[in-house]
């Protein structure tokens, strides 16, 4: 950068010498003159290439840094965090944010450093060859200072507003085309498309708004340029006039004055960009700086030979201070045995696992495993000592070897198709296309909903974990489906500890315990046999499926 300055600067010094030896008829014009303008550039270029491609190396490594620590921050977040922002409004904060960061540190390493070299360098120049007609100059420029401020300052509000506006379009977007099917079979497509509509104009409206406020920068800066021009015109013409300085030094400074309005305008428009990429940078630093509210004491133990009694002892938990989801809870579980939960929607089944995985803590009681309490465990060690089968698989736009890997990412093909035999999916997984290298498309669309629950349950037998937590979604799939998934549970449950929640509940006939929950308490629990006699709740919930079917 001081090497662009420095030749960008020996410009108007060149000009003046080449107009005084062309006015003196001087030879040496045809060849010193070209030989230095030649030499000048070539240094000049060569410069420019070197600090375009270590401006843009800082840049990009800087927001790829922050890309990375957001993800991160994103990864070791809180669930209760994740879930109250749309997955919408994160992406936008990776993509849009970041590109206004990107231009914004780009233009202030160029402009904050390059074109203020260039100023100062040509600034020395003016002073060298005129310091009269120089200080004319200066004098003007301050005056755009005040309002250019001004004009910052709603910019970052105005951009403040545009990235929030993208997120929302972002998060919109993304619900219509996951949504797509809904749309068309309810006939919805002019409806959405009007939603989207008014978005599209919002968006436009707030981004007009910083368009205009970078707008307004550029006629103040080119006004006071063309005052400067003319004072130095009338000046310097009214010197030439009189005889007090020559021709070659009047449009020598009259090229500087030139060259130093575009670092100018410049050093002007940074303060916009800056503006925009500082709103996005707030956005960027209020996600990193916030902090979990779920985190590991500084000497957290490893869960190690692990047998998987669990306790919750006196559990009370609400996600709404208004609605308690779960009071004063207690269910004992011994190692090996298996429990169902079962109970109307909303009852707080779900809870018990948001909080046994430590997802949440609970406001009052302790849950412990073999013993020790979890909050006092790394959250690592507790977590691969359970496996979690969620009533929404989850599956990646991966192949089904890397879906199932996902159960141990250490694990061999070998073990995958072992895992997969396992869970009774190796036979549907060898006709597909591609066998285990078939890629399932975004959210395993190319599966039906048994053969993605068995791929769900192969990656738990991959884990291998003593404790499994299954939330039981098999009363969408058919006959046959049902029954190759319960084959597969019938294997994997076997000597671990599991906790089922269960929505048909033919298929917890076999529980060696039953709790039912109703608004957060336990009001029975027993063996299928022992609930059936009580005539209570879940032989009430029992007799309506039974009567159903």
């Amino acid at each position: 950068m001081i090497v662009v300055a420095a030749t960008s600067a020996a410009y108007p010094k060149l000009i003046e010498l080449s107009i005084d030896m062309l006015s003196r008829a001087d030879p040496k014009t045809l060849t010193l003159l070209p030989a230095s303008i030649i030499l000048i550039t070539f240094i000049r270029g060569i410069a420019s290439y070197g600090q375009s491609v270590m401006n843009q190396s800082v840049t990009l490594r800087v927001i790829a840094e922050l890309q990375k620590a957001m993800f991160a921050r994103l990864m070791n977040s809180d669930i209760a965090m994740m879930q109250s922002l749309s997955s919408g409004s994160l992406i936008s904060r990776f993509t849009n944010d970041v590109n206004l960061m990107r231009d914004a540190l780009s233009r202030t390493l160029t402009t904050m450093c390059r074109e203020f070299l260039t100023a100062v360098a040509l600034l020395g120049m003016m002073f060298y060859m005129d310091w009269m007609l120089t200080l004319i100059v200066i004098v003007i420029f301050p005056f755009a200072g005040r309002p250019i401020i001004r004009i910052g300052r709603r910019l970052r509000r105005a951009s403040a507003n545009v990235q929030t506006g993208m997120g929302s379009l972002t998060a919109t977007l993304s619900q219509s085309f996951g949504g797509i099917r809904l749309i068309k079979s309810y006939g919805l497509e002019d409806a959405e498309s009007k939603r989207t509509d008014w978005l599209f104009d919002e968006v436009y409206r707030l981004i007009m708004k910083t368009v205009k406020g970078r707008a307004r920068t550029q006629p103040i800066l080119e006004i006071l340029g063309g005052i400067a021009i003319a004072l130095v015109l009338t000046y310097g013409g009214y010197r030439i006039i009189t005889g007090a300085g020559t021709l070659g030094e009047f449009v020598g400074f009259i090229s500087a004055v030139i060259m130093i309005l575009q670092p100018v305008r410049s050093l002007g428009n940074l303060n916009a960009s800056l503006q925009e990429g500082l709103a996005a940078l707030n956005r960027t630093f209020d996600l990193l700086d916030t902090k979990p509210k779920i985190t590991e004491k500084p000497k957290a133990q490893e869960l190690q030979n692990v047998s998987g009694h669990l306790q919750l002892s006196d559990i009370t938990f609400s996600y709404d201070v208004n609605k308690p989801s779960l009071k004063n809870l207690s269910i004992d579980i011994p190692a090996g045995k298996k429990i169902a939960l079962v109970g109307p929607s909303g009852a707080g089944k779900s809870t018990v696992f948001n909080l046994i995985l430590r997802f949440y803590d609970p406001e009052k009681g302790e849950i412990k495993i073999d013993g020790k309490d979890i909050r006092d465990l790394k959250l690592a060690s507790l977590r691969d000592n359970i496996a979690f089968v969620g009533q929404d698989i989850t599956l990646f736009n991966a192949s089904v070897e890397a879906n199932i890997g996902f159960g141990d990412p250490k694990a061999g093909s070998n073990e995958i198709k072992s895992a997969a035999m396992d869970a009774t999916a190796h036979e549907f997984i060898q006709l597909l296309p591609n066998g285990y290298k078939t890629l399932l498309g975004e959210k395993g669309a190319k599966l039906s909903g048994g053969e993605r629950q068995r791929i769900a349950i192969a990656r738990a037998f991959l884990k291998n974990a003593p404790i499994l937590l299954f939330d039981e979604a098999t009363s969408s799939l058919d006959s046959q489906s049902e029954k190759q998934v319960h084959q597969a549970l019938i294997k994997l449950t076997k000597n671990r500890t599991t906790i089922v929640i269960a929505h048909r509940l033919t298929t917890v006939t076999n529980a060696d315990m039953i709790y039912v929950i109703d608004e957060g308490k336990i009001i029975e629990k027993g063996t299928h046999a022992d609930l059936i006699s009580r005539e209570g709740l879940y032989s009430r919930l029992t007799n309506i499926q039974f009567n159903l079917e």
